[in-house]
């Protein structure tokens, strides 16, 4: 049976031609229009012979010459943070304690006492003292609701005195393995907490019921498609996944997630029999998530040398070396790959060490690199000794590009010039290894065309700084647009069904008002989202 004959035995749903399709195919990167049937692309080429190809009961868009690229991913993300972020008390990097402290005593007026004061985005190293704030200074504004502010790095929180007492944290109080209770001269908390400390408070905050919460993700998932989000690879606990059901449930899921496994729930993971890929088109279980270190933001992060001006300041070991080779290498053993937080270049440097006795056993075993897609969430700055290895034991880099234009004053400042080295993609690309790239939010906003803007120039989306910052880490254009589709659909194992626009994948795509491989780059910030589609079906904007 010919082609032709093929296609006229099925229904075309819709066509798009006379379009600057960008496909991400190498054997065919552009085309003018495509068919789409049952929510996947049947066939790409020229107007003519796509229109060939449909009915008096096909849909048929006409692009006008606009560009469409494959749906955006985004291969980092807090799903329920990003959406419970949305209803909270709005601190990302506001300038100064007091602008925050005005935001608190707002939303407090609006509660009654004993109400908890929820938020994040607070970062005390853009501040103008850039110290640390205080309980002493929440009691001010919230001297009878317990308050919980994440911090823009999400590894420190800043809590009140309602809260520390609720939470029986007082100058006895032990430091959780893996965390500090930041402490004044008196040895009394100061009402800031850093990595698993967070969870001493964290843990008491009352969690939302899941129609609740997916109330909120159908919220956050209509920013998502307006900004050109197809699918994401989400990072929280099991309570998201619950309320990611209730919206399939309800028919309202319109991302494709890859949902990962936190370390608290691998062994009920593997007593339920759940491997990597786990799942269909829309929900499926990715690795299991891992801590080897903090952030830089409260200089949590792990390195072999001191920060600058703290010489006795290394950062924090969240997992030791060993607990992360015994928990990867059980995962790995039933099927799960691993993917393990890591910012400093010693933890990068341990989780390296981690994952090359990991693929000895798999070796061993006959297991090959591509069934365990074994990930290192942010690569935030490597040692120079290390820099091959990743490509060595085919370990994904899963990077985000907007981090080093919102830490890039941060990084000068504490790793001085060790920041050469740190947020590189391009020293991962051109060592051939294969990479995502994500947001990391609600840390950072989740529009991926930030990210790519951020990929493309190394600048603030002010232009800061002049000429870009290292700016020979510059990625293309292409480097940037493969991150959030191509590589972020192979992190996932979704690599036959997106990441591309070619016949037998998924019909996930964006229409842009323009190509972004021939805009300046200093005006790819003006693109606009014209439609986003998934599954064949408009979810924001579309084209007539």
């Amino acid at each position: 049976m010919t082609l032709e004959r093929t296609w006229n035995k099925m229904m075309v749903d819709r066509i798009l031609f006379n379009g600057n399709i960008i496909t991400l195919d190498e054997r065919q990167p552009a085309v003018s229009a495509l068919a789409i049937w049952q929510g996947r692309i049947v066939a790409v080429g020229d107007d003519d012979f796509i229109l060939s190809l449909s009915s008096a009961k096909t849909t048929k868009h006409n692009l006008n010459g606009v560009t469409v690229i494959p749906g955006l991913i985004d291969a980092h993300i807090h799903w329920e943070w990003t959406a419970r972020a949305m209803q909270a008390v709005d601190l990302f990097e506001v300038p100064s304690k007091d602008e925050a402290l005005r935001r608190v005593a707002e939303r407090v007026v609006t509660l009654g006492p004993g109400d908890w004061v929820l938020g994040r985005g607070w970062a005390q190293d853009i501040w103008p003292d850039r110290q640390f704030p205080s309980a002493v200074d929440l009691d001010r504004v919230a001297p009878d609701n317990p308050c919980f502010f994440q911090a823009k790095s999400g590894h420190a929180a800043w809590v009140n005195s309602v809260a520390l007492k609720l939470a029986n944290i007082d100058a006895q109080t032990p430091d959780p393995e893996g965390g500090r209770i930041v402490r004044d001269h008196n040895g009394q908390p100061t009402g800031v907490l850093l990595e698993t400390a967070i969870a001493l408070v964290g843990d008491l905050v009352p969690a939302p019921t899941p129609d609740q919460l997916a109330d909120a993700m159908l919220k956050a998932q209509e920013r998502a498609h307006a900004a050109g989000l197809t699918g994401i690879h989400d990072f929280d606990d099991p309570s998201a996944l619950v309320a990611l059901q209730v919206m399939r449930e309800r028919g309202q899921l319109g991302l494709r997630v890859v949902k990962q496994i936190n370390q608290r729930w691998l062994d009920a993971a593997l007593e339920s029999g759940i491997r990597s890929g786990f799942g269909d088109h829309w929900l499926r279980f990715g690795n299991l998530k891992l801590f080897s270190d903090g952030a830089l933001g409260p200089r949590t992060a792990l390195m072999v040398e001191p920060y600058e001006n703290e010489p006795d300041n290394y950062g924090i070991a969240v997992l030791s070396k060993d607990e992360m080779t015994e928990l990867a290498s059980r995962a790995s053993a039933f099927g799960i790959a691993t993917t393990i937080h890591a910012i400093g270049d010693r933890a990068v440097h341990d989780v390296l060490d981690v994952f090359q006795i990991v693929r000895g056993e798999e070796s061993r075993r006959g297991d090959s690199t591509a069934e365990r897609r074994h990930r290192i969430e942010h690569v935030q700055i490597i040692h120079p000794s290390d820099k091959h290895r990743l490509a060595e034991l085919d370990i994904i880099a899963s990077m985000q590009p907007i981090h080093a234009t919102s830490d890039w004053e941060v990084a000068d400042r504490w790793w001085g010039r060790r920041a050469e080295w740190a947020y590189n993609a391009r020293l991962q690309i051109d060592q051939r290894v294969k990479f995502a790239f994500g947001s990391d939010s609600p840390i950072e906003p989740f529009e991926p065309l930030l990210g790519i803007y951020a990929a493309v120039t190394r600048q603030t989306i002010e232009g800061r700084p002049e000429g870009g910052w290292y700016p020979e880490l510059r990625l293309t254009m292409d480097e940037a647009l493969r991150g959030y589709t191509v590589g972020a659909a192979y992190a996932g194992r979704m690599e036959a069904h997106q990441g591309r626009l070619m016949p037998g994948l998924l019909a996930d795509l964006v229409v842009l008002d323009r190509d972004l491989y021939v805009t300046p780059p200093e005006e790819l910030l003006q693109t606009q989202i014209i439609g986003t589609m998934v599954d064949g079906v408009w979810r924001y904007g579309g084209v007539a």
